[in-house]
């Protein structure tokens, strides 16, 4: 039991918020009469925020290193105006359009991680400016107007569903049969870290509670893939944003350059005299900040179908205020893609549920802000206690 208690306090950002979000969901479930976990208000959540939760994951390595990133927004918008101009206006390909669009956002992210890496000026300033310019340059690519309708085959991104097997079925078999794989794989993932643990001499929770987590986690898994299977399956946008956690979560947790992240973030003197390349890695998170940027501008678009000047207004806030949520230090060095992804999610169920019961845009606004406030308070309060 001892173990276990030091094992949870020692994990309480990662736990803390999980336990924070399932309270919050049964929370508005009770208070919504049961409206918000009904399968398409469960899918509504999915796609409204998976543009939000592609930033999160870039965002938090900007924070994790020590800096800020408040152009994604504008960024977005405007790499989703530009893809607009090339797929509407002159019939370009969707996918290579997608491609120059990547680049585009990679070139973004080279602009602004040269001034900060190589030439020392703060995050903060460059992205300001960042913000201004490439919310300028959409204005004036798009002239000021809405430009619309996107192909088809761009719009399945953001509005498609993964293929059923044939036949007529009351519910997705293909959704079904993916939860009990993931079931499967997380089991074994579980059980094999642990194992890793044992032979190592690490300190691990007591087998009766590493069973009971399991057993959690294959639920979680199985409702959650029941939910969405009542309606038309797994989104794709869901796999592309599963693709995109276990990538980024790989290379912070099992790579030189998320060891390097983690260690610029830390003490970037330390890091630097360690062999760390950190203006390389700083201007390297910038690039990828910029790509992500990108791709949640074609979601986003893909979702409207169209790009308008006021695309991605307020972006960069939720954006920032996920990876704070989800347990990121605001000194840096700290923080997971999993936490990122639970703390827009956080953000996501409460801006839905907040709707769903009535609360006008006031209350909403004010109470987000609170809970950002009340997120970072709790990570300066711990590192208080354990220093």
């Amino acid at each position: 039991m001892d173990t276990a208690i030091k094992l949870f306090r020692r994990n309480i950002r990662q736990y803390g918020m999980f336990i924070a979000l399932i309270l919050i969901m049964l929370l508005f479930q009770f208070l919504s009469d049961g409206n918000l976990m009904k399968p398409l208000n469960i899918t509504n959540l999915i796609l409204q925020n998976s543009y939000i939760l592609i930033l999160a994951i870039g965002m938090l390595l900007v924070i994790i290193t020590g800096h800020i990133d408040l152009s994604v927004g504008s960024v977005a918008a405007f790499v989703g105006a530009v893809s607009a101009i090339m797929m509407v206006n002159h019939d370009m390909p969707f996918l290579l359009a997608m491609v120059l669009s990547l680049l585009i956002g990679a070139a973004v992210g080279a602009w602004q991680g040269f001034w900060v890496a190589y030439v020392r000026i703060p995050s903060f300033i460059v992205t300001l400016a960042g913000m201004l310019l490439f919310r300028g340059l959409t204005m004036l690519v798009l002239d000021g107007k809405s430009v619309a309708p996107f192909p088809d085959g761009f719009r399945a991104i953001s509005t498609g569903f993964l293929p059923d097997f044939p036949g007529e079925w009351n519910i997705h078999l293909v959704t079904l049969l993916i939860g009990v794989i993931l079931s499967i794989l997380c089991v074994m993932m579980e059980w094999r870290g642990r194992l890793i643990q044992n032979r190592y001499q690490f300190e691990v929770v007591p087998l009766p509670f590493f069973l009971a987590k399991l057993a959690a986690l294959v639920i979680v898994i199985n409702l959650f893939t029941y939910v969405l299977s009542s309606y038309k399956g797994l989104p794709n946008i869901l796999i592309m944003l599963f693709i995109l956690v276990g990538v980024y979560t790989f290379v912070m947790n099992k790579t030189v350059m998320g060891r390097h992240i983690y260690a610029l973030g830390g003490n970037e003197k330390a890091a630097k005299l360690s062999g760390v390349k950190t203006k390389k890695m700083t201007f390297w998170v910038f690039v990828n900040m910029g790509v992500l940027s990108a791709l949640a501008g074609l979601v986003f678009a893909a979702r409207l179908n169209a790009a308008t000047p006021k695309a991605g207004v307020n972006f960069e806030l939720d954006a920032i205020a996920a990876v704070f949520i989800g347990g990121a230090s605001a000194t840096g060095g700290v923080g997971t893609v999993i936490g990122a992804i639970v703390g827009g999610l956080v953000m996501g169920v409460m801006n839905n549920g907040m709707s769903l019961i009535g609360l006008g845009i006031d209350y909403q606004q004010g109470i987000k802000g609170l809970v950002l406030l009340l997120a970072v308070a709790f990570d300066l309060y711990n590192k208080n206690k354990s220093n």
